[in-house]
């Protein structure tokens, strides 16, 4: 159930978000991936994705969306210009909560914020990948009315993850 808006609120990242920003990114990363992603290269991810990287990242002109609750940083999203060329030109290339936060209404929140900032670039429609053993992604992106529109392979740590993209037009 979402809180009322005074609770929460998306905005743009700052500066000084950047230590919530890495804790919310490492706990969120490795409750999805553990598991799915083998654990030294999850790890090396996470640490990667700091405090500093986080700084760097919330300086640019796309900074990530921040989303509070009751003021406490709840979760992210960053997105852009989609990666790959075709009829989809807005993506969101991440969207994590805190699992504290999930199920409870809150990603839905921080997709629909998303999806209206790339409405506002003149982004019209929506690709967002998700590995396909992410099970809780899969379920997300399909109950907001994404569909699967194409499927990639990456390699990590000597393992293939299949990624599905879901699209909306």
């Amino acid at each position: 159930m979402l809180g009322s808006s005074t609770e929460l609120r998306v905005r743009k990242a700052k500066p000084a978000d950047a230590a919530a920003l890495a804790d919310v990114f490492a706990c969120s990363w490795r409750n999805a991936y553990s598991g799915i992603i083998p654990h030294t290269s999850l790890e090396s991810i996470v640490l990667r994705r700091g405090r500093d990287w986080w700084v760097r990242a919330v300086r640019t002109s796309d900074a990530p969306l921040i989303l509070t609750f009751s003021d406490k940083p709840a979760g992210y999203a960053t997105f852009g210009a989609a990666r790959a060329p075709g009829p989809l030109k807005g993506e969101i290339y991440e969207l994590y909560l805190a699992p504290s936060y999930q199920g409870l209404g809150f990603g839905e929140y921080l997709f629909e914020a998303s999806r209206s900032a790339l409405d506002e670039r003149g982004l019209k429609g929506l690709i967002v990948w998700a590995l396909a053993d992410n099970e809780q992604a899969q379920q997300f992106y399909w109950s907001r009315g994404g569909r699967p529109v194409a499927k990639t392979i990456e390699r990590m740590g000597g393992k293939n993850l299949e990624k599905v993209a879901f699209g909306w037009g």
